[in-house]
């Protein structure tokens, strides 16, 4: 029988017989190094994240780390109460502090529903982290999201960057990302919340919105994903592996560009020689225009705007005297002046 009375804490030894090993593998070797830290899962209740939490669970006892569990609203969905309610009650029985962020998901972007909230999300994130001094949060993305977001960034023309899809580590806004689930597939952790769930009587969430045709992800797993799975069994750790192969590719990429930028008079502001870029080969121009995009915390241009500031770059004169080049970017512009090309956020407030 089920122990379903909410006050009563899970033992480390069921944690343990529950637990799915290449999962505590995973988040061993993504583990932060140092004395003991406050870290965090970010659970929404559904089976990938709450089951990412009682591994998490596990390995902080183990591991002498203070854990949280951050769960962010979007105030979407009438149910999500419903959430809030289901996250607190998993983190009580694990003896875990739970933290709700409400946020306001601005549709007003222009990327979308999933994007809005994603941005949503992420900001709740920082405000959580900054609230407890959290510096690693553990996601729960896992082999099939991964496989996923290959698939969706092909169709939308991802170049090999956008190719390499989630990577294990990533550091945003000055917090480090953490995704020990890209080798696991859902169906073990299906199997762990069904185990999970005859020991306690707890269920996870379930959000209508992942099979929902009106979402890109949604119309990828209840359209292309069944017939994926009858025709081409394990393709999911196919695309998984192209992953990995297109990381370790822009990895090579991300170090020659690296290298050109550095050898193009870089200065403190980031600015750099127009002169000099233009002495690369047309391919690596590119690359690097990119490259000195991204270390400034700017999102990729589509092919279509790179082309153009590529265009005026190389037809402007090189010493850039004879006139000046500004091309709108988000919220910036990529300028040219003197021969040095940088960014301002205020060309459009003082341009003649």
């Amino acid at each position: 029988m089920p122990n379903s009375d909410p006050y009563h804490l899970v033992s480390t030894e069921l944690l343990q017989q529950l637990a799915h090993p290449p999962v505590l593998k995973a988040m061993q070797q993504l583990s932060p190094t140092g004395p003991a830290q406050q870290v965090a899962v970010a659970c929404s209740g559904g089976v990938d994240s709450a089951m990412l939490a009682l591994h998490a669970t596990l390995w902080a006892r183990l591991q002498g780390h203070t854990l949280h569990f951050f769960h962010v609203h979007h105030g979407l969905q009438q149910r999500a109460e419903g959430w809030v309610q289901q996250v607190h009650a998993l983190a009580q029985r694990l003896g875990v502090a739970c933290h709700t962020q409400r946020v306001q998901v601005d549709l007003t972007q222009g990327d979308g529903m999933e994007s809005a909230a994603r941005t949503a999300r992420y900001h709740a994130f920082n405000q959580l982290a900054a609230f407890t001094g959290v510096s690693h949060i553990w996601l729960g993305h896992h082999l099939d999201d991964q496989a996923e977001t290959v698939l969706l960034r092909l169709l939308r023309g991802a170049g090999l960057t956008g190719m390499a899809a989630m990577s294990a580590q990533t550091n945003r806004d000055g917090l480090v990302y953490l995704r020990p689930l890209l080798s696991v597939p859902r169906s073990a952790l299906l199997a762990v919340a069904e185990q999970f769930a005859a020991q306690t009587g707890w269920q996870p969430v379930w959000d209508p919105t992942n099979l929902q045709d009106d979402y890109t992800r949604g119309a990828l797993r209840e359209r292309l994903v069944p017939h994926l799975n009858e025709r081409w069994r394990g393709w999911q750790q196919v695309l998984a592996r192209h992953a990995q192969q297109s990381q370790e590719t822009a990895q090579v990429l991300d170090e020659v560009a690296a290298g050109d930028l550095a050898q193009l008079d870089l200065a403190a502001d980031l600015s750099f020689c127009l002169a000099r870029w233009r002495e690369l080969t047309l391919a690596r121009q590119a690359l690097v225009l990119r490259y000195w995009l991204g270390q400034q915390g700017l999102k990729m241009p589509s092919q279509a705007r790179l082309n153009d500031m590529l265009k005026q770059l190389r037809q402007l004169h090189q010493l850039g005297f004879d006139r000046h080049m500004r091309v709108k970017h988000g919220q910036v512009w990529v300028c040219c002046r003197k021969g040095r090309v940088f960014i301002d956020s205020q060309a459009g407030q003082h341009a003649s």
